[in-house]
């Protein structure tokens, strides 16, 4: 058996010194675990999501019942889930697009509470409809999170998110990439 202290360090995506806890605009991205292909699939360049991918879509608008934020632009991929998460002000409602930071609940517990309601809406899934079964996790332990700072990250980062299924043969996440 390896001792905890052996184990690699995962490397962090935090900003160091950065206050996660004031108002803003986030883009996250989580992937289902070992890359497997649930949610739907990608047929000349546009994305065709699945009942699980509109399970995704649904979870995620209920966030904005459970928490303080708004959701702007998203795409569902065949393996992974692309949103821009605004965490407003709770004076006057907005977001501050100079700092990039949130106020409210923290971006983890979003993320866990989505991560948690949809595995256990896939499992009822796979059960009853005959879903694709998963091992062990329907998602990655991580997720990528970046802090929007400003228009113009805010403008690549929607445009990123809308032509993301023109780049799927050679996206890092595609199983069968092609620049592998």
């Amino acid at each position: 058996m390896i001792s905890p202290n052996h184990y690699p360090k995962r490397k962090t995506i935090r900003l160091p010194d950065y206050d996660y806890t004031q108002p803003g605009f986030y883009f996250i991205t989580i992937c289902a675990q070992d890359h497997l292909c649930l949610f739907g699939e990608i047929i000349s360049g546009e994305m065709k999501i699945n009942t699980a991918g509109h399970l995704l879509e649904i979870w995620w608008e209920k966030l904005s019942d459970k928490y303080n934020v708004e959701l702007d632009c998203h795409i569902v991929m065949p393996n992974h889930f692309h949103r821009i998460v605004v965490i407003p002000d709770e004076e006057d409602g907005s977001a501050d697009m100079k700092t990039g930071a949130h106020v409210g609940t923290p971006l983890q517990q979003i993320v866990r509470w989505f991560k948690t309601m949809t595995t256990n809406e896939y499992i009822r899934n796979v059960k009853t409809h005959n879903w694709a079964p998963f091992r062990k996790r329907l998602w990655q332990r991580n997720y990528y999170e970046h802090v929007i700072r400003g228009d113009k990250d805010l403008t690549a980062i929607r445009e990123y998110i809308r032509d993301n299924p023109l780049r799927w043969e050679l996206d890092k996440e595609n199983p069968q990439n092609i620049g592998a």
